[in-house]
């Protein structure tokens, strides 16, 4: 089973005066939909448009794996248990966030930064948080997140090519840029599938470039 949802119909956040965009998928704060809560381990995938010098200032988080991938510009990353990043295209950052942490989130740069950020509930809350940045990873080499079993898989196939959707479970899927067929339904930047019961799904690209981040979760 395959259920679309679509860039335009994600609810805006943010501040747009203070050169912040945020588009949730699931909800988030004081946007509320009952049926979009969650899909299996994820909790949220948002889009996140800074404009340079603009930022998220030191906030808290408590049991939540956040992922988050960059598409434009750098992300500069600071965190109380210590670490400064900065978070480039290619990069693949997470923040295990035990039993509680804080960080600070922000576009230091002189290009505006987009990224999609993805919050996963662990299957044990609590203990120590913990961080990592993994640079420039490959198509073929899937990113395992165990804390809330699931592998994070990026696809940039040519225009044309056919990529397989993971015969899992479940599968979220988000396309970062370009157009992608999945069965019946034409795919574009910013739309998102959630899949059940996968079996021989392929993405197919329609142009360059093409990017999609994909979800392989169990039940």
């Amino acid at each position: 089973m395959i259920s679309v949802r679509r860039s335009a119909d994600r609810f805006r956040g943010g501040d747009a005066s203070a050169g912040v965009e945020s588009l949730h998928a699931f909800s988030f704060g004081h946007f509320y939909d009952p049926d979009l809560l969650r899909f299996g381990a994820v909790l949220a995938c948002n889009e996140e448009r800074l404009a340079p010098g603009a930022g998220f200032d030191e906030h808290p988080h408590s049991h939540t794996e956040i992922v988050t991938w960059v598409v434009e510009g750098e992300l500069t990353h600071r965190d109380s248990a210590g670490h400064a990043t900065v978070v480039r295209p290619g990069d693949v950052q997470r923040l295990s966030a035990g039993a509680g942490v804080r960080h600070v989130e922000r576009n230091d740069g002189e290009r505006p930064l987009v990224f999609v950020q993805m919050w996963l509930a662990p299957r044990d809350p609590g203990g120590e948080p913990s961080y990592e940045v993994v640079r420039g990873i490959a198509d073929a080499t899937p990113y395992a997140l165990p804390e809330a079993g699931a592998l994070l898989h990026v696809r940039r196939p040519g225009a044309g090519e056919r990529t397989a959707v993971p015969d899992a479970p479940l599968v979220y899927a988000h396309v970062v840029r370009g157009r992608f067929g999945l069965g019946e339904y034409g795919l574009g930047p910013g739309d998102a599938a959630m899949i059940t019961g996968a079996d021989g799904l392929e993405l197919v690209a329609a142009a360059d470039p093409a990017e999609v981040l994909l979800w392989e979760m169990g039940d």
